[in-house]
């Protein structure tokens, strides 16, 4: 799932090379944390959040088939 939010998130991106992705596993939910460069955090959670919600709803159609819960946590990172 990590490298599936990778992916998608560094197309969505104007500097790919600052995205961060890590995974923070339980046995029945995983967090999938994404840091991004701060001039880009609009970018990932769009209008409205449409961004934000399409990578949850796509993260829970590949949860589903895994039977695992997986969240997305959409980190502002001061640093970038």
């Amino acid at each position: 799932m990590k490298e599936l939010v990778e992916l998608m998130v560094k197309a969505l991106v104007d500097r790919p090379e600052d995205v961060e992705v890590t995974e923070v596993e339980g046995t029945h939910s995983s967090v999938i944390e994404l840091k991004v460069a701060k001039e880009d955090i609009g970018k990932v959670i769009g209008k409205k959040g449409a961004h934000a919600q399409a990578l949850r709803t796509i993260m829970a159609a590949a949860g589903g088939k895994r039977k695992k819960r997986y969240v997305l946590e959409i980190i502002e990172d001061r640093n970038y």
